[in-house]
C-alpha cells in the first residue's frame, strides 16, 4: 500500500515516544501490504474496524492509541487522517475528519 502520511506519524511520534516504534510497525507493516479488501486489512490489523466513508480505526500499542486512516483498496492508498490517545478519540467524531 501507499501509505502518504509518514510525516503526520513522525510528528506525532516525535511528542509521544511511548508510541513511535508501535507506529513505525504500523507503517512498516501497511506499506509491505497489498490488500484487496477489510478482510485481507484484518489479516495484518485484526482489530482494524471501517467505519464510514472509507476511514478505518487502528488500535495501535494495544489500545492505548488510536490511529484514523482513509483506505482506499482499489487505489492502493492509505492517508492517516488522526492520530491520539484512546481518551482523545472518544472526543471526536470521525465522520468530520
Amino acid at each position: 500500500m501507499n501509505v502518504l502520511s509518514f510525516p503526520a506519524l513522525k510528528a506525532y511520534f516525535e511528542k509521544h515516544a511511548a508510541a513511535k516504534s508501535y507506529l513505525l510497525d504500523w507503517y512498516y507493516t501497511t506499506k509491505r501490504a497489498n490488500w484487496n479488501n477489510v478482510n485481507e486489512m484484518r489479516l495484518d490489523f485484526p482489530t482494524a474496524e471501517m467505519v464510514v466513508d472509507n476511514k478505518v480505526v487502528f488500535n495501535i500499542k494495544a489500545n492505548d492509541f488510536r490511529l484514523v486512516a482513509i483506505v482506499l483498496f482499489r487505489a492502493k492508498r492509505v492517508q492517516v487522517i488522526w492520530i491520539g490517545t484512546h481518551a482523545d478519540y472518544s472526543k471526536i467524531h470521525i465522520k468530520d475528519l
